[in-house]
């Protein structure tokens, strides 16, 4: 099976080459490529220090680490990013938009968010129904009741 390719442009030497997550996962991490102080409430837009081409057909999923939040007190504000494959010239920069819960530092190389490369969905066709005609769970936030 051959495999995709994406096009990187990188705009700083200082942050690691993308690669795999050492055989824990197919997402692959994103690092910070520029020095951030932030204090409590602050946005920001934090430059990964890459551009991508993505093969026709794909997009990109951001989603910040399971630790960004632990780490350095970050929100990533539009809960995950999605970057098509439109989004390819040299200074269309991948970016964080974050929100800082509490003052913090973020240095060049931090670990701040990952992604994955995903296939477009199919073309679907909606077909509107008076039922569903299925056993209804309880709604919305039913399951892990005591």
């Amino acid at each position: 099976m051959e495999k995709e390719k994406i096009r990187i442009r990188y705009h700083s030497q200082e942050i690691e080459k993308l690669r795999y997550i050492d055989g824990k996962s197919d997402w692959i991490d994103l690092r910070a490529a520029e020095e951030v102080s932030l204090k409590a409430g602050d946005f920001a837009l934090i430059n990964m220090g890459i551009s991508v081409q993505l093969p026709r057909g794909y997009e990109m999923i951001i989603a910040a680490r399971s630790s960004t939040f632990k780490n350095f007190g970050l929100i990533q504000t539009n809960a995950i990013g999605v970057v098509d494959e439109s989004y390819c010239g040299d200074d269309d920069i991948i970016r964080m938009p974050v929100y800082a819960t509490r003052d913090t530092q973020v240095h060049v190389n931090d670990r701040l968010c990952q992604f994955r490369i995903l296939r477009h969905q199919p073309e679907i066709v909606f077909e509107e129904v008076d039922s569903l005609e299925n056993e209804s769970r309880g709604g919305f936030g039913s399951t892990g009741k005591n």
